[in-house]
């Protein structure tokens, strides 16, 4: 009888999260776990969800980047009856099977306005007369809180319920201590795991990217500045103004939005809907502009291509620009704030980047298949 994982994840502006949590399912699913994806939001298009078996759970999404309240997708405010909803179709997919693992997608070091769902699922499978293995998945950096007895919550409800916290990064690179004031009291749960990217993919033949400057933004919720820059910003360039300027646009901006996007786009400007095999397109690059979300920043990294980061920092989000100086102090990025950005900051920042050597950053990566080791050797531990 094959082992079964239930993975728990809420992607509520961007796409990584839910990136980050399939990719971990996929390499469980390649040692032989039965895996059941249970996501709280749409998955996106461009998302290969594999072998995995995915429950759509009752979809709910922040309708702006201050992640204060929850709304549907018809930006519906939500109830007390859709959490009792929510609660219970996540129940019942958690009890479809007797499941050997459990692994909650940041929580509880984030998301906390779902502890309304996660708690109550985390409490029946503690009941269980056999429980599952709890874990929970978080990316490099976290977002700080400033209260602080939210950070130290985090802390207790991952003592309280959890047997693992795998940190995805290069602890030479970023440590948990560096964006948690708690970690030393939930260390010996810790495990590092390297970088969660993409993995080797086959070729597609195509020729698209070929010493271009490729413009990404991840779902594209929340990066309209950037992507008003961008498309005047190639005349203003003194390095990249002879080349082919490509701006990939996610799909959780409408069509409406997107076809006014194509129409103001400069004279050189290629704008299209973000492509799966945007990993690719960076190998044959000149350049990359982006925000500094962890899927995109791995994929920058291991096509070992210069790239301009616009770091999102809304209202308090830190965990992108703390990502992005990291690069930039390995001589790996030139950095341009969000705030005040225009077409001529934005080229000059291109110009800057484009002077930097193109060369591959020597950080962990494999960080999916490492997850899996690490959790069936829990597992092996856990029957011994």
């Amino acid at each position: 009888m094959s082992l079964k994982a239930f993975i728990h994840v809420q992607h509520l502006l961007g796409t990584g999260h839910v990136v980050r949590a399939a990719r971990i399912g996929k390499a469980l699913a390649a040692e032989g776990i039965e895996v059941t994806l249970a996501s709280g939001n749409r998955i996106p298009p461009t998302l290969d969800t594999g072998p995995l078996r995915v429950v759509e759970l009752p979809a709910c999404k922040s309708p702006d980047a201050a992640f204060k309240r929850l709304v549907t997708l018809d930006n519906e405010g939500i109830d007390e009856t859709w959490k009792s909803a929510r609660v219970k179709a996540s129940i019942q997919a958690f009890d479809a099977e007797d499941y050997d693992l459990l692994l909650t997608e940041t929580y509880p070091f984030g998301r906390r306005q779902l502890d309304f769902e996660l708690t109550p699922l985390l409490e029946r499978a503690t009941a269980r007369a056999k429980p599952p293995l709890i874990a929970t998945s978080i990316r490099d950096i976290l977002v700080r809180k400033k209260e602080l007895w939210k950070e130290e919550w985090m802390a207790a409800q991952a003592l309280k319920f959890y047997d693992r916290i795998l940190v995805h990064s290069d602890p030479d690179f970023v440590r948990l201590t560096d964006s948690f004031p708690f970690a030393d009291r939930v260390d010996h749960l810790v495990r590092y795991t390297g970088f969660v990217d993409g993995g080797a993919r086959p070729p597609t033949g195509s020729t698209d990217g070929e010493d271009e400057v490729i413009i990404s933004c991840g779902g594209g919720a929340v990066a309209e500045s950037l992507l008003w820059a961008a498309l005047d910003a190639r005349p203003l360039s003194r390095r990249a103004e002879d080349t082919a300027w490509r701006v990939l646009i996610g799909h959780d901006v409408s069509e409406d939005a997107f076809a006014i996007y194509r129409k103001s786009a400069a004279a050189g400007v290629i704008v299209e809907r973000a492509r799966r095999d945007f990993p690719e397109l960076l190998t044959r690059a000149r350049l990359s502009v982006s925000q500094a979300g962890y899927n995109t920043v791995l994929d920058i990294l291991a096509a070992g291509v210069p790239a301009v980061f616009v770091p999102f920092a809304q209202v308090n989000e830190t965990e992108q620009d703390q990502r992005a100086q990291a690069l930039a102090a390995h001589g790996r990025a030139v950095v341009v704030p969000e705030a005040g950005l225009t077409p001529e900051r934005l080229a000059a920042a291109i110009d800057d980047a484009l002077a930097l050597p193109r060369r591959r950053h020597k950080v962990r990566l494999g960080g999916a298949r490492e997850s899996a080791r690490i959790l069936l050797q829990d597992l092996k531990d856990r029957s011994t």
